[in-house]
């Protein structure tokens, strides 16, 4: 028996029909030129040989002296044909039957009498490709680590023939919380300086104050900050990295930046499409790595930044450059603090999402912010598994109450490969939002470039 930790039993309890509390991610994957019509069963036959397990993989909620939630015990015998599972999609096998499947998945609940992880290998798609979608429950996991335990399945050798799997990768040394992850991490960074005493957190609003930088519940309400229901939709597409690049040289901006941007503009004119555009700009929560490149220290270093997306601006360049300066001005403030005043401020910027717990909260207040925007660092060489080239990896996260959509991407070599998830009742018609990002990121170009 194991206690879970509070921050990590908060997914648990959070947990109901709709709210779902797991991260997943969908990965696309081209064969080898010599692999036969078998090669996705083969696979599958061949991952179903693997029984071995790390802990992680056998973790179940467990009653406590009488309560749920609050410890693990490890399942003694896991069935891997319940947890690995293989489909076909129907003829003419389209794209979109593959989203629609994989909203699906993204909808339901993991069993807990069961360890909280699902892998779904999907074959039929008519180019001849096949997909691979992964769930892990957020108390398990974290999105980032998630992704970053995908990806150690992978190799840059296409010759390669070792099937890796998830649940049994050799030499695992996984944290909790490494740098970059989001809620957890960015709840720890609130406790931790909780702990340390009231002043640090005096002294970081103090700097935001000072900055004139965006505080919560500054945000306007929007047709995204309301209640939600248990069904997802799920819209996936990869834009060339380059287009982006182009963009940030012709602005003197970053990748970031730009991207938000591109978001930005996308989320206004869907906004004006449904008639729902506030007046106030949207305020985007951006989770950032603190961690510079050298810095190999254990620990969290993760910022939650609070980013005025200009969605009152019809510019784009001039939306872009709200944009940057309220990056920007944010990070000059976590640079100038010390490591526990950093955590203070992070958690000070996550803290208010917790009320959105409580029932009757979002009648009474404004958003803390209007919806979560991640970039997630990705390979930089192409990837194989089996001698499968992965084409794509589009993350798939966790909308909340009062967070009605949310917005992951993650780089993959010379691709940005975005995910959106959203609540299929508050949000409609959100694969309309791909094609605003394309128009929005093509407006950027033409204005910049």
């Amino acid at each position: 028996m194991e206690l879970i930790s509070p921050i990590d039993a908060i997914f648990l309890l959070a947990e109901s029909r709709e709210h779902p509390m797991h991260v997943g991610s969908l990965q696309l994957f081209e064969a080898p030129e010599d692999a036969g019509p078998d090669f996705a069963r083969l696979t599958h036959e061949k991952l179903l040989a693997d029984n071995e397990f790390h802990p992680t993989f056998r973790k179940r909620p467990a009653t406590w002296l009488g309560a749920p939630q609050l410890a693990w015990t490890q399942a003694e015998d896991v069935e891997l044909a319940y947890h690995l599972r293989r489909s076909a999609l129907p003829s003419p096998g389209s794209f979109d039957q593959l989203l629609e499947l994989a909203s699906d998945l993204h909808s339901s609940l993991l069993d807990r009498h069961r360890p909280l992880w699902e892998i779904h290998v999907v074959e039929g798609l008519s180019d001849g490709r096949f997909a691979l979608y992964s769930k892990m429950h957020h108390a398990l996991i974290d999105g980032v680590t998630a992704q970053r335990l995908l990806q150690r399945t992978l190799t840059n050798d296409p010759t390669a023939s070792e099937t890796r799997v998830p649940w049994n990768l050799p030499g695992s040394k996984r944290k909790s919380e490494p740098a970059g992850s989001m809620l957890g991490g960015l709840a720890r960074n609130l406790l931790s300086a909780a702990n340390s005493g009231p002043a640090a957190l005096r002294v970081a609003r103090a700097a935001l104050v000072q900055q004139q930088l965006t505080m919560p519940f500054e945000a306007p309400r929007s047709m995204f900050n309301v209640p939600i229901g248990g069904a997802r939709r799920c819209a996936v597409r990869s834009w060339p990295l380059e287009r982006v690049k182009q963009v940030k040289k012709a602005t003197g901006t970053t990748v970031n930046d730009v991207v938000l941007a591109m978001s930005a503009g996308a989320l206004r004119a869907y906004l004006i499409e449904q008639n729902a555009l506030p007046d106030k700009p949207l305020i985007a929560m951006v989770p950032v790595s603190l961690r510079s490149d050298e810095d190999e220290v254990s620990g969290v270093k993760v910022g939650a930044i609070l980013c005025n997306l200009g969605t009152d601006i019809a510019d784009p360049i001039e939306r872009l450059r709200v944009v940057s300066d309220s990056m920007r001005r944010s990070k000059e403030v976590y640079n100038s603090l010390s490591p526990i005043q950093t955590m203070a401020l992070s958690g000070l910027m996550l803290s208010p999402l917790a009320l959105t717990l409580l029932p009757g909260m979002l009648s009474f207040t404004n958003p803390p912010f209007n919806i979560v925007i991640s970039n997630v660092p990705g390979p930089k060489e192409p990837q194989y598994w089996n001698g499968a080239r992965l084409d794509a990896s589009y993350p798939m996260s966790i909308p909340f109450d009062g967070q009605a959509v949310n917005i992951t991407l993650t780089t993959n070599v010379d691709s940005l490969d975005f995910g959106l998830v959203g609540c299929r009742r508050s949000v409609p018609r959100l694969h309309s939002l791909l094609d605003h990002l394309e128009n929005s990121l093509a407006e950027l170009e033409q204005s910049a470039c």
